[in-house]
């Protein structure tokens, strides 16, 4: 294709990109530097107008911030326990339940149902039925078994999270780890049979290496969703005992609302970006580094 007719392509994509950019410039762009000047400013409800400038006052308060580094760690943690979780359940069900689901595909439905629930409701309901004084689950497990159980305490109101995060959101990874493992083709199936292979080893060396791009997709869309919690652990605990479920989500939004400390807070979201960006950045080098290894 010559440089002169690779002009009209350019011209039409330009012409096709502009809305995309305007749209970009306009909802992202101006929060962006609006953001980054409060982050930097002396700022209150009062003077959201005119913020004055204070340098990297609010960036050295919130990096010294010991409420700043656990809400980190426990956004860390929950991140990474919550999207291995769902993603080994998630990819078990997918391939255990794969013939069941092809001959009853209305079950995917079925399956899909905890999507399709606020996590803010979910974490509403889970609140009410596992409350310490008027949940139903304390009060029979105190009835019959004489297990006396908090389980939004402070020592298992992590885990209690976890398990409600998983539970919740594991059917999105077997939604796309069944739709990966029904694309690998069945003549490879069928030539592994013919050679012998026994199924868990057409599984360890076929079938999931071939599923590997869709299970690491899934694992850092589930970390990052997991890292940026908000609204089913808000609902639930709150920041909890000395802020011991405070993720940093819920760390911005108290140091928002509760404290008026808006520079803080945006400083704190502008922290937060960069290292996401920086994090998204690594990982497409070095994919596109592999990719390039691979040619």
């Amino acid at each position: 294709m010559t440089k002169a007719s690779q002009r009209p392509l350019v011209q039409e994509f330009r012409l096709l990109a502009t809305p995309v950019v305007l749209f970009l410039l306009v909802f992202l762009g101006f929060p962006a530097i609006v953001n980054l000047i409060y982050s930097v400013s002396d700022v209150s409800f009062e003077t959201l107008r005119q913020p004055e400038l204070s340098g990297f006052k609010n960036f050295a308060a919130v990096w010294s911030d010991s409420a700043f580094w656990q809400a980190s760690w426990f956004s860390f943690r929950f991140g990474l326990l919550t999207a291995a979780l769902e993603c080994t359940l998630g990819l078990f069900l997918a391939i255990f339940l794969s013939p069941l689901i092809e001959r009853r595909s209305w079950l995917m439905a079925i399956l899909m149902l905890p999507l399709m629930v606020a996590p803010a409701l979910v974490g509403l309901m889970y609140r009410l039925v596992l409350h310490e004084f008027v949940g139903p689950v304390p009060y029979y497990l105190w009835t019959y078994f004489g297990a006396s159980l908090s389980f939004l305490g402070p020592g298992s109101a992590f885990w209690t999270l976890v398990v409600v995060e998983t539970l919740q959101w594991t059917p999105f990874a077997l939604l796309l780890f069944y739709m990966a493992y029904q694309a690998i083709p069945s003549e490879i199936a069928e030539a592994s049979a013919m050679d012998g292979a026994k199924s868990h080893h057409r599984l360890w060396y076929i079938e999931l290496p071939l599923m590997l791009p869709t299970i690491v997709v899934a694992l850092l869309i589930r970390f990052i969703d997991g890292f940026r919690v908000f609204d089913n652990v808000y609902v639930l605990t709150g920041s909890g005992p000395g802020g011991s479920t405070a993720s940093l989500s819920i760390y911005i939004y108290e140091a928002f609302f509760k404290q008026g400390a808006i520079g803080k807070a945006v400083a704190a979201s502008v922290i937060l970006f960069v290292v996401s960006f920086a994090v998204l950045y690594g990982l497409n080098f070095i994919a596109s580094r592999r990719k390039g290894a691979a040619r």
